[in-house]
């Protein structure tokens, strides 16, 4: 219980995003003591806006916190305070523009100035009913009507730009979110193709070892300038930035079908291509390349680059195995190249007829940059 009472007296008493002005706005109740610089107060009066005070601060402060009909309540409590203090004492209109402010805090809007024009007709009825004097109604009016206006709308305002700032987190998360992806995307490219030649390169030293030390020598030559490059391709990736693009594909495919001893048939057009665009035909021709090597067995493979209607079209082929299983298990390579493709408003075919010879793969992605 004790531990209770303290999270209860323990700061802050209002939500963060108020910051320190409820504490500031207590001081208006400064118009309580205009009074008393012309009249003594009684000891009963002082001891009944002592109480008002303590009795009105714990219900201010719960208005922060509160919902529903115990909002409703806080702004009763608070405008009945006011209404009884005005025939003693003219600051009780303080009161009424405390309980006015409150109406902000209600989620309905239309419900919000509803209870504000309330609290003005019951206002004006005390005024005519208990024949109060202008010194009450006049302030009462024309500062808690104004003042409970505006703060309905300013807070309209924080929590619109509440759920501004919650949205843009969204976007963000979202954002890295597929920078995540696409990492991983461009890493599995990278790796798997790299990892395939190193492969392919280490056996061919190991049974060269023997036969021909000279060509051994070379091969793990290549293996060591080929893991090296793709030490440099791993961190240009991270950060998203291609040294290398197109053409250094086209030769690095030829050099990795050589080591595997498949024929490299080229009918490559000269054009430009956007970088864009150009960085997704590069990452598709690494993991068609490492699709070859891997699984394909095939002799011969045979690229062709061309544009055709505002496109740029990129076919490969080769004479494997993959008609004789009549289909092709799509893995996280060709789902991370079917994404990127789609991403720049292009489409992508990977084509196998059972009987036929090897697996056709057709690429095409418009020339303009995608808006």
């Amino acid at each position: 219980m004790t531990r209770k009472i303290l999270s209860i007296l323990s700061f802050p008493w209002v939500p963060a995003r108020y910051g320190k002005a409820p504490y500031f706005w207590l001081l208006s109740f400064a118009i309580f003591g205009w009074k008393y610089l012309y009249v003594t107060p009684t000891v009963e009066e002082i001891a009944c806006l002592a109480l008002s005070l303590l009795l009105f601060l714990p219900v201010y402060f719960y208005s922060f916190w509160c919902s529903g009909w115990r909002l409703y309540a806080c702004i009763i409590f608070i405008c009945t305070q006011g209404v009884m203090w005005a025939p003693y004492n003219y600051g009780g209109s303080t009161f009424c523009i405390f309980a006015a402010t409150i109406c902000s805090r209600l989620p309905d809007t239309r419900k919000a100035y509803l209870t504000l024009f309330c609290i003005g007709i019951v206002i004006v009825s005390a005024s005519l009913l208990m024949h109060l004097d202008s010194y009450f109604w006049v302030p009462a009016l024309i500062f808690s009507i104004p003042s409970g206006a505006g703060a309905i709308i300013s807070e309209r305002l924080g929590r619109s730009n509440e759920n501004l700032l919650k949205k843009q987190e969204e976007v963000e998360y979202l954002a890295a979110l597929a920078e995540r992806e696409r990492i991983a995307r461009d890493l599995h490219d990278l790796l798997g193709h790299t990892l395939s030649v190193i492969t392919l390169k280490a056996e061919l030293a190991g049974k060269l070892l023997d036969r021909n030390p000279e060509a051994c020598k070379k091969e793990i030559n290549d293996i060591e300038h080929t893991a090296r490059q793709a030490l440099a391709e791993v961190r240009a990736a991270v950060i998203g930035y291609r040294a290398t693009g197109l053409g250094h594909e086209l030769q690095s495919a030829k050099k990795t079908l050589d080591a595997a001893e498949v024929t490299l048939l080229s009918e490559i057009e000269q054009f430009t291509i956007p970088s864009a665009q150009e960085n997704v035909l590069a990452l598709a021709l690494r993991e068609a390349i490492t699709n070859i090597i891997r699984h394909a067995h095939a002799s011969q493979c045979h690229i062709r680059l061309y544009q055709h209607d505002a496109h740029v079209i990129l076919k490969i082929s080769d004479n494997g195995v993959a008609g004789q299983t009549g289909a092709v298990r799509k893995g996280s390579g060709l789902n991370g190249m079917s994404e990127r493709v789609l991403a720049l408003g292009g489409s992508l075919q990977v084509q196998v007829a059972p009987g036929a010879i090897g697996l056709h793969l057709e690429l095409s992605l418009p020339l303009k940059e995608k808006t």
